[in-house]
């Protein structure tokens, strides 16, 4: 019975694609060139996979999302480039000086190879230590200790240890298409809203939403009428990296110093809301990467019985940005009355690596 109310819904799609020049995700693994995908709440269930999980590309895929970077998409969004203006986004490797949640300080060092002819740069870093992408290795699904597309933890660690969900799948695939920056940090100015991003401050879909209306777009997915397309490119802007360059030195390090086993005033941030309606819009979208100018992108720390990052890399595939430098992308974003732009990375291509600096530039 199962199996025939499958395949009469299949030949519905198929009649409705034909009618509306649609092509809907139906069958795993989904065509990534699709135009139409099911919703958070018409995830089709995945045997084996904890509920919600959307491993849709294929048993072997480790690039989640960035499926959605077709050749075709990106060609769509180079139509961006307009000025050729060069926006990066990325924070010098030393900062923040002293990184949070344990993390090392970066180290650099000079090695001579001839005096006063030939040198070399030597780097020790926690690739986590400042702009960075959260890898689908870095955070799993907790309550069943599963990472990306079952990718468990003697798949990381141990004498099994192998490929699946490293980061050099990103760094072979490639990252490049359009972003989109939402400035929540710019607008709370403008209306006067005040909190602190080195504390606990959550930013609800509602009030990004007013923050989109207020810049002129409709952050909706383009299939409930907004302007977000398949395969786009998130950025927040938080105020977490303005607020960094403003405070003292000392205040810094003593934030980056607090403790952080999740426990409100300890390690605490902006960010985004863990709410349902936040999860069907970072889900609905179909970004192929998200990403913010905070330490944990989501407010942190989570006061609901879950963390968008189990959502965004764990269940989703969807590559995670963290504090990048966003103030002059806003600047320019604001200069030229356009949130919309082309954006490329090269993450690092390191075999069996968790994360990677982001090492981005927007392009208008």
């Amino acid at each position: 019975m199962a199996d025939h109310k499958r395949t009469t819904s299949q030949r519905l799609t198929q009649i409705k694609d034909f009618l509306t020049m649609n092509k809907t995700a139906s069958t795993i693994p989904w065509d990534p060139e699709s135009t139409k995908f099911p919703t958070r709440k018409e995830l089709p269930p995945i045997a084996g996979a904890p509920p919600e999980a959307a491993w849709v590309w294929g048993e072997d895929d480790f690039c989640g999302r960035l499926n959605l970077l077709t050749p075709s998409r990106v060609a769509a969004a180079s139509k961006e480039i307009r000025t050729g203006e060069i926006v990066p986004v990325n924070l010098p490797l030393t900062t923040p000086e002293q990184p949070a949640f344990g993390r090392e300080k970066f180290e650099h060092q000079i090695k001579v190879l001839a005096p006063g002819v030939a040198y070399d740069d030597i780097y020790h870093m926690n690739t986590q230590s400042g702009t960075q992408w959260d890898g689908f290795r870095h955070f799993a699904h907790i309550p069943t200790a599963t990472f990306y597309n079952n990718t468990k933890d003697e798949d990381i660690l141990g004498p099994k240890a192998n490929h699946k969900c490293s980061i050099h799948h990103w760094a072979e695939h490639g990252i490049a298409g359009r972003g989109v920056l939402i400035d929540y940090r710019g607008y709370a100015h403008k209306m006067g809203i005040k909190y602190d991003p080195f504390d606990y401050y959550s930013i609800s879909w509602d009030e990004l939403y007013k923050c989109g209306q207020d810049q002129g777009i409709d952050i909706r997915p383009i299939a409930q009428g907004g302007d977000i397309r398949p395969g786009d490119m998130l950025f927040v802007r938080s105020g977490w990296v303005e607020e960094y360059h403003q405070k003292p030195r000392d205040e810094r390090a003593a934030a980056a110093l607090r403790g952080h086993d999740g426990h409100p005033g300890e390690q605490s941030y902006v960010g985004l809301a863990q709410e349902e309606k936040m999860l069907d819009w970072l889900h609905d979208c179909y970004f192929a990467t998200v990403g913010g100018d905070a330490p944990a992108f989501e407010a942190w720390p989570t006061r609901a019985d879950y963390h968008l990052h189990q959502y965004i890399l764990a269940l989703w595939g969807m590559p995670l940005g963290e504090m990048l430098d966003l103030e002059n992308l806003a600047k320019k974003c604001h200069e030229r009355n356009r949130w919309f732009f082309f954006f490329s990375s090269t993450p690092a291509n390191m075999p069996g690596g968790v994360s990677s600096h982001v090492n981005g530039q927007a392009i208008f």
